[in-house]
Formats: structure tokens, sequence, C-alpha cells
């Protein structure tokens, strides 16, 4: 393991990571520009960016591969260009499905691109970065670096630990991690039932990453311990729930990502 990411990882465990999942999207529409300001302002620590790739190669803050659900559009990412997709409304859905959190701010706002979102916030945000469906998407983790490098988030220089890549795909952070060994990594797991992580595959995970980040409803106690005591960081998902938020911290979980930094933050103040 690299001296880079020993550091972190000795840095990290003393530090809980509030991760806001998506933004604060428990208040506000999911990956647009005002989620984001939401969550640094509730004091999360990391702002949490899905990545997809437009028919013209850019890559913009979105969940699924699909617009249907977080915009007025309809269809895949990959068959609109960004000047398509900045057409489309990506705020009035959230007030029409959360009447009791709609905000007339919220109509009409747009699909955000990974510069756009870090010329806004700068050094000043960590960003924790999700390569998704990289299969559907050749080309993303270069780009996804070079942008990363244009604003010395990564690099010579460079603040550790401002940035931190995810993916279900081990190819994607294989290819991530040979281009740049100095990123960590977090490898995501999904569990349909009660999650058990062997000694082999932690090994191998160590090998490219500094940790695990799986669906929380499937892990327990004991698997949190393993993994820790072999190491690696634990960032279990989507916690919105205080005492589900309080099991994970007492099992020892390292961080978690939430629609509710704020909620997680008093949680962590009063440890």
């Amino acid at each position: 393991m690299v001296l880079l990411q020993y550091l972190i990882i000795k840095r990290m465990p003393n530090q809980i990571l509030d991760i806001s999942h998506r933004g604060a999207s428990g208040y506000a529409p999911e990956h647009t520009i005002a989620s984001y300001k939401l969550a640094k302002k509730l004091k999360g620590d990391y702002i949490e960016i899905d990545l997809q790739m437009t028919k013209d190669g850019r890559l913009v803050a979105m969940h699924d591969e699909t617009l249907d659900r977080t915009t007025n559009g309809s269809g895949l990412v990959k068959d609109y260009t960004l000047d398509d997709i900045k057409k489309l409304d990506a705020g009035t859905w959230f007030n029409k499905k959360y009447p009791e959190k709609a905000n007339p701010n919220y109509v009409g706002l747009k699909v955000p691109t990974l510069g756009e979102i870090i010329q806004t916030f700068g050094r000043s945000a960590n960003y924790y970065i999700e390569t998704k469906s990289p299969d559907v998407y050749p080309g993303m983790e270069e780009k996804l670096l070079n942008i990363l490098n244009k604003y010395k988030l990564i690099g010579p220089n460079s603040q550790s630990g401002k940035v931190i890549i995810q993916s279900f795909s081990k190819d994607s952070l294989l290819k991530i991690h040979s281009m740049d060994a100095n990123i960590p990594l977090i490898q995501l797991l999904s569990y349909s039932q009660n999650a058990e992580i062997s000694q082999n595959e932690i090994n191998n995970i160590k090998k490219y990453a500094v940790g695990v980040g799986p669906n929380y409803q499937a892990i327990n106690r004991g698997y949190v311990q393993k993994v820790r005591n072999n190491g690696l960081l634990i960032h279990p998902y989507t916690v919105n729930d205080k005492d589900d938020m309080k099991k994970l911290l007492d099992w020892g979980v390292t961080g978690m990502f939430t629609n509710y930094p704020d909620v997680l933050r008093n949680l962590i103040k009063g440890i």
C-alpha cells in the first residue's frame, strides 16, 4: 500500500466521516448545486457525486443512467449531449414528490457537470465520487482524473484526502489505481442477504482500495470488526434513521452515507 493511502487510513478512523449522499438530498433535489451547498452548510465532511457521461463525453452528476426520475426529460443520459441535458429541469420533481419540503428556488435547477461543481466549491469541499456504470461509458476514468488534475485536487502538491473515489466496479477502481495509486479508493459492495466477507476478499481489496462501502442493512458488528481489524475503512450506505446511525457508530464504522448530514453530525459530536 502506498504511503499516502497508509496515512489516510491512519487519520480517518479518528474522524468519522459524515458523507452527504447526493448532497443533502433529504432536503433538496439530489445532485444539484443547491443540494451540495446545503450539505456544506450542514457541515457534511464530503459531498457525494455520482457520475454519468453524456453523448459528447461530459461528466455530469446524476445517479441514474436515465433522465426520467430526476428531471423532466426521458431516456438514457448517454444518448443526449450536455446542451440537451442543460435544457432540463432537475428540481421540480422534488417539490412534487416532497411537497412538505418544497422550495420555489428548486424549480428549474440544472444538472451540473463535475467541473461546475468543483468550480463552485474548489478546495473548500471534499469530494466522494462514484464511477457509475463505467462499462457503459468507456474512458470515464481518464476524463475523471483529467478533471481532478486540472483543478489540482489530485497529483503533486494536492491536499491528501480531498477526493475519494468509489465504485461497485472493481475493474474501474483497478483502472484508476493503475493511473494514480495515491487516490484513496472504496470498493462498494451490495448484499441481498446477511453480509459475509472472506479473508481472501479482504486481502484482494487491500491491494487497491483503502476501504469498503456495503449496504448497511446487511452488515452486523462482526462484519464491521473484521473489516476494521484488517486495516480497512468501512462506510456503509445509505443511513437515514438516527437509531441505525447510533447502532453503526457503536459497531465501529468509520463513516457513513446519509441524506441528512446534520442528523449524523449531531450524533458524531455527541460521541
